[in-house]
Order: structure tokens, then sequence, then C-alpha cells
């Protein structure tokens, strides 16, 4: 099944369609764009972490576009936000803010390499 997802960039005004192709047990029935649509949506952790890395990270400011930049970059912000909420940190920023009073040792000591 195909469904199409249209998005407006916020500088170029410019409207992009993409595609993405879904493989599910559900009978054609079960399984309208609309309903494909809400599952995909549907999982908040996905979404968080999305959130997370587009305030905290600022990830839409980010210049890294270019090979595997953007790929590695987005692995190291996982592993940040995994990282700091092992520790107990309910706050990503407040725990980049406490990592950064101490930026030899803190993020060493949460990764357990010291």
């Amino acid at each position: 099944m195909k469904i199409h997802r249209y998005r407006t960039g916020i500088e170029s005004g410019k409207t992009t369609r993409q595609t993405i192709y879904a493989i599910t047990d559900m009978t054609s029935r079960q399984a309208s764009p609309q309903r494909l649509g809400q599952l995909a949506r549907g999982h908040p952790g996905i979404e968080f972490v999305h959130h997370v890395r587009d305030t905290t990270f600022a990830k839409d400011a980010s210049k890294i576009r270019t090979g595997h930049g953007p790929a590695n970059i987005a692995t190291l912000r996982n592993l940040e936000v995994k990282t700091l909420r092992d520790a107990g940190h309910h706050s990503i920023a407040a725990g980049l803010r406490q990592a950064s009073y101490t930026p030899f040792t803190r993020p060493l000591d949460l990764l357990g390499l010291t």
C-alpha cells in the first residue's frame, strides 16, 4: 500500500511529496491510508524523540546535511537522550546543562567510562 505525505518547507514555501510504502497483514478494508497513517503516527515514543531532537538539539537548524553526517549525528543525539534518561534525568536540556558544568568528566561518568 502506498501512502503520500505532503510537507511545505518553512523557509522555501515549497511543497514536497513523500511516498511511504507499507506492508501489513491487515485486509484492504482494515488498512485504509487513514488507518495506516494513524498507526504510523501513533507511536508516542518515536514522536517524543523527534520532539526532543527538534527542540533541545535544534535539529532543524543543523548545517550537517551531506553524506552520512545527518545519520551519524542523529545516532549520537539518540545516545545522549538514552544515556541521560538512564541516569534519571527527566529533562534532557537540564541533563545537558549539568553535564556541561564538568565537560571533561561528567559525560564519561554517564557512559561508565571513568
